[in-house]
């Protein structure tokens, strides 16, 4: 007895081997491809238990409830129960499609794919239709995508995309741009796809991104259906003006307010002046006036084409804006960049005279200068020497605003960086058929960092470029208006056609990058 004392060992047991298999249906009630289905619920038993992960984002009806389902379990459980709360069409085959949410507790191990289909009819419909869906302007495609499919009956029209959801409905697969629909019905259909910010099926445009395909489709079909996602300009729609400060009130807008036009109808003294800029970045129209306005409130008319739209503008107590300056290009930059100045008011006068650049032996610069009005910029334009050092001093009053405010003094430092440090890109095109169009260099978050616009097929030739990622793309400017024209599902247009590069590109520090596009 003695002897055994010594011979015990610490340790841990080892469990065996990790359990690797997802779990196994057991039973299901009904059975899963039952006829005739007239239940409120339904169970799916599992041979161990299971818990749900992510149920409200993996799980697909199609067709789609009215009232989503009570799913259980909401911890762990050896059987699922879906709940029905909705009424059932007559003679309609329901699929209820668990992506990845089913998993064993213990290891996480997944069910996947796991999809249920039951018939309130005689038989399952089991005609399907496959196809891809990509982005009309990215060369990537974030997944998933809602891919809906509407019956073309006596109660279609274009419009119920907007209201109702659709007869059949499903997403791309996994990380591919593929989809499958499956389990349809005889007949004529409208084939949608979303990018939807909420899943609700219905179309947003505001914001989501919407495909379709230009002609009904008729099941049963053996064709492959391809799809570009594109995000609509939605229907100009003005927003109630708000006073901003005391000299200035914005106007809001949706949608395109290139035409948009503002006028004062309240009688003003004849000292009274305004002016009106876009804000940067944002569908806003600035009103800026002088001097301060006494009245209660102010009533604009805004026209837009042909919409007239009257606002009245409550008149409040606040604080002026000041004169602020952000400048651009500075700091390390390329022999091309020219010295831009935002200014948070209106410019009206740029002093010469109160601006001096000295570069890095402290030798006088010459230069030009000018207000770019509808930017609303200042533009300080002198050459530059690679490895030079620059210094750009404007003193208080170079520049002024509409309320005679004057700019602080205020110095800005430029580094040119040599040409070593950057690249140049040079594509030669083949088998463009068509012009003008835009080519575009851009980042891998797909932001334009340069752009040529052709209207014959020569050389592209994009220089200082910074190391790093990149894409080409081609937009085909089919309406010569200079920019790249997205789609409208009412007026069934389709986006204008982009083309890229096929291949990422990697430049680095002093490369020349010569290559052919041949396009097919």
């Amino acid at each position: 007895m003695l002897s055994f004392v010594d011979c015990a060992k610490k340790g841990r047991p080892s469990g065996g081997v990790r359990d690797s298999i997802p779990p196994i249906i057991t039973r299901s009630f009904p059975e899963n491809f039952t006829t005739s289905f007239s239940e409120n619920e339904i169970r799916i038993t599992f041979d161990e238990y299971v818990k749900l992960k992510d149920i409200n984002k993996e799980l697909i009806i199609s067709p789609p409830l009215k009232y989503p389902p009570i799913i259980t379990p909401t911890n762990v459980s050896k059987t699922v129960r879906i709940k029905i709360l909705d009424t059932l069409r007559e003679n309609t085959t329901y699929s209820f499609n668990f992506g990845n949410s089913i998993l064993d507790n213990n290891e996480g191990n997944i069910f996947p794919n796991y999809k249920y289909v039951i018939s309130t009819g005689t038989f399952i419909d089991s005609l399907k239709l496959k196809g891809t869906v990509t982005d009309a302007l990215l060369a990537e495609t974030k997944n998933p995508t809602a891919i809906l499919l509407y019956e073309i009956d006596e109660n279609y029209n274009d419009s119920i995309i907007f209201n109702e959801k659709p007869n059949y409905i499903t997403t791309t697969i996994n990380e591919s741009n593929n989809f499958e629909l499956t389990n349809i019905k005889e007949g004529v259909y409208q084939l949608i796809a979303l990018k939807e910010t909420t899943n609700n099926y219905t179309f947003q445009p505001d914001t989501d991104k919407i495909a379709f395909y230009p002609t009904p489709i008729s099941i049963p079909t053996d064709s492959t259906f391809e799809l570009k996602l594109f995000k609509e300009i939605v229907a100009f729609k003005p927003s109630r003006p708000k006073l901003e400060s005391k000299n200035r009130i914005s106007f809001g807008y949706n949608g395109n307010g290139d035409s948009l036009q503002i006028k004062l109808l309240s009688e003003m003294p004849k000292e009274f002046e305004s002016i009106v800029l876009k804000q940067q970045n944002k569908d806003t129209l600035n009103y800026w006036f002088k001097p301060e306005v006494t009245q209660d409130s102010l009533v604009f008319e805004t026209k837009h084409k042909t919409q007239r739209d009257t606002f009245t503008v409550r008149m409040r107590e606040l604080f002026a804006d000041s004169i602020q300056l952000t400048p651009k290009f500075v700091g390390a930059v390329a022999q091309r960049d020219t010295l831009e100045i935002q200014s948070s008011t209106p410019l009206i006068k740029l002093n010469d005279s109160l601006i001096s650049i000295i570069n890095k032996d402290s030798l006088a610069v010459a230069f030009t200068s000018r207000i770019h009005r509808k930017t609303n910029n200042a533009q300080i334009i002198f050459p530059k020497t690679e490895e030079d050092n620059y210094s750009v001093t404007m003193l208080k009053g170079a520049l002024v605003d509409f309320f005679q405010n004057e700019s602080d003094s205020i110095v800005f430092k430029q580094v040119v960086k040599p040409v070593s440090d950057f690249s140049t890109l040079t594509l030669n095109l083949v088998n463009v058929d068509e012009y003008p169009i835009i080519a575009q260099l851009v980042n891998e978050k797909f932001e334009v960092i340069d752009k040529i616009y052709l209207t014959e097929n020569k050389p592209i030739y994009f220089e200082y470029i910074k190391p790093g990622n990149y894409f080409i793309r081609l937009l085909f400017d089919s309406n010569n208006n200079k920019k790249w024209d997205t789609g409208n599902f009412l007026l069934k247009t389709a986006p204008e056609k982009v083309v890229y590069y096929p291949t990422k590109i990697e430049l680095r520090p002093n490369w020349s990058w010569n290559e052919t596009f041949i396009l097919e």
